[in-house]
């Protein structure tokens, strides 16, 4: 019954945009981003809780969310994390440890309607005008990011190029707009009025078309150092987008795995990103 329903309640979404754009647009655009957005897990577990509450930090207001931030103090230079999709600052606690050990100053927080955070939504704008109140406060000199986490810090580092970051690492990170929103539109079959709807819909809130939004074009322009991590048989994100971003980037270093995963929580992935930090 569960594979059931997550095969036909997508298509019920698509065909419910359909109807909806015959009589607004602009409308059935809006409907189709939120549900596009809409955050289902990555709130704290139980078995999470402890190793959160013990760094909690304060609560910080962007953008009508409260946002939970945590640190892990250290006397040397400032690293910023950023988690992925439905996830939340726990996934770094193997790294975290890592970062300790070298005395990094650490720094996180948990994305809107993620974590301990407020909210329902998350989309990569509202993601990247979080992370740079978070520059702006704490002048890291490192991001690391993972997946949606990663298009994010590419972005905020295209459109805030002025900050004291010196070095980006992401892990699993994707690349182009217009390939998840391919996807999204091949899961809810919705037509191509929609399609353009949505088009437009991001030039009004965002300013950008949705094929305009490449981080792989972004870091052309990007002057900080960089260390890309992706796995050959990452099944969340594409490996191309990795390779894109690498051959756009001049100060980027890539890293190829194979059977390693999405995650990469791995002790030689950790180990890589400490050496290239000092």
């Amino acid at each position: 019954m569960k594979k059931i329903l997550q095969k036909y309640i997508p298509l019920a979404y698509g065909i419910y945009f359909n109807g909806f754009s015959l009589f607004s647009k602009k409308k059935a655009a809006s409907k189709a981003f939120s549900v596009f957005c809409t955050v289902r897990k990555g709130k704290v577990l139980p078995h999470q809780k402890e190793f959160l509450d013990k760094a909690k930090s304060t609560k910080e207001k962007v953008k009508e969310h409260t946002l939970q931030s945590y640190q892990w103090e250290g006397k040397k230079e400032t690293v910023l994390l950023l988690h992925g999709w439905e996830s939340n600052t726990f996934r770094w606690r193997n790294l975290i440890s890592k970062l300790k050990e070298a005395d990094f100053n650490i720094i996180a927080f948990d994305a809107p309607a993620h974590g301990h955070s407020t909210g329902k939504e998350l989309n990569v704008p509202l993601y990247t005008e979080c992370t740079q109140h978070f520059i702006e406060k704490h002048k890291p000199q490192h991001i690391i990011a993972h997946s949606v986490g990663g298009m994010n810090a590419l972005y905020n580092q295209y459109k805030y190029p002025d900050s004291d970051i010196k070095k980006v690492v992401t892990i699993g990170a994707p690349s182009e707009l217009s390939e998840i929103m391919g996807q999204y539109k091949t899961t809810l079959k919705y037509n191509t009025r929609v399609e353009k709807a949505l088009d437009n819909y991001f030039i009004e809130r965002f300013g950008f078309k949705v094929a305009d939004f490449s981080t792989s074009k972004f870091v052309q322009s990007n002057t900080k150092k960089g260390l890309l991590f992706h796995d050959e048989l990452d099944a969340i994100a594409p490996f191309h987008a990795s390779e894109k971003v690498h051959a756009n980037w001049q100060g980027s270093t890539f890293i190829k795995t194979k059977g390693l995963g999405h995650s990469m929580h791995q002790e030689e992935v950790n180990n890589k990103i400490v050496a290239f930090l000092k």
